[in-house]
């Protein structure tokens, strides 16, 4: 396995957010999320697992109703069907997310 950089290629995209598999290898999905300061609130509701990290800027969240508010080092677990939505990023926001999948939920898959 080749070592990869989490700031590498890490300008925001014109608008919304792009995510960066890093390692997808059993039930564990690991991304990278760079996020413009320009994004469409979007809501959702997972079967799997969730724990966020903000490594840059700020973001607001709505997690079960209730607005969360994240700076850099903030960290966040959503667990499995938890209804949730980012509804604000800064620009150049830098995100590393780890998916907990079910069993037998992801294939295994080398990182870049």
């Amino acid at each position: 396995m080749r070592p990869g950089n989490l700031f590498l290629d890490d300008r925001p995209p014109p608008g919304g957010e792009r995510f960066d598999t890093l390692l997808a290898h059993r039930n564990l999905l690991i991304e990278r999320i760079v996020s413009s300061a320009d994004i469409v609130p979007g809501d959702y509701l997972q079967e799997q697992d969730e724990w966020v990290v903000l490594l840059r800027g700020s973001a607001t969240l709505v997690v079960d109703g209730e607005e969360t508010r994240l700076t850099a080092g903030d960290y966040l677990f959503l667990p499995a069907r938890t209804p949730h939505s980012v509804t604000q990023t800064s620009a150049g926001a830098l995100w590393l997310a780890i998916h907990l999948h079910p069993q037998g939920a992801t294939e295994s898959t080398p990182s870049p």
